[in-house]
Formats: C-alpha cells, sequence, structure tokens
C-alpha cells in the first residue's frame, strides 16, 4: 500500500486527512489551513500528536502550547484539548483504541 493512494476525509473544515487503521491504533497524517479550529472535545482514545510542519497551537485542559516541526505530544483519553493551526501545518496523530468514527 501506498500513503498516496489513499483519499483524504475532512474531519473539521480546513482539516483533512488520510487516516490507517490497523486492529488497535488509527494513524492519521492532516493537512491544516492556517486558521482551521479544531474545537474542544475529549474522547477515550489515547493520542500523540506529531508536528511535521507548520506552527499548531494545542490547548489541553486550558493550558495551551505552540508546537512546530517535530514536537509531539500525549494526550491521555477523556481529557479536554482543543486545536488551532497558526500556519498551515502537516500532523500526525496516532490513536489507541481505533477510531472508529473516522473509518
Amino acid at each position: 500500500m501506498n500513503l498516496s493512494n489513499l483519499k483524504y476525509k475532512e474531519v473539521f473544515p480546513g482539516l483533512k486527512g488520510k487516516l490507517i487503521h490497523g486492529k488497535n491504533i488509527s494513524w492519521a497524517f492532516w493537512e491544516v489551513k492556517k486558521g482551521s479550529v479544531v474545537p474542544e472535545h475529549s474522547h477515550v482514545h489515547e493520542q500523540i500528536m506529531y508536528v511535521l510542519e507548520g506552527e499548531f497551537r494545542l490547548s489541553i485542559e486550558g493550558k495551551s502550547k505552540v508546537y512546530k516541526k517535530n514536537d509531539y505530544v500525549v494526550i491521555s483519553s477523556n481529557v479536554s484539548h482543543e486545536g488551532e493551526a497558526l500556519t498551515d501545518c502537516k500532523l500526525m496523530d496516532v490513536f489507541s483504541p481505533v477510531r472508529e468514527d473516522y473509518i
């Protein structure tokens, strides 16, 4: 398989991704337009976000930090978080268990 053969799925306005699902994890490759917002939410999935390109402000339980190229963060299950792309971004997320809502 090749990532270039996967179709994009737009999850929020300005945030589209290519998603791969295994038995226990989902792996997402996001392209995020500058100014796009991921509204505050939480989920049962543990999440690891990695920044490939750009600057992304992420707030976890009300504490904000700007993540840049090669930064990563682990977000525990059921923790409230939200984000905004300060520039065009390329992000990678891993979720466990599988994000059934993204299939």
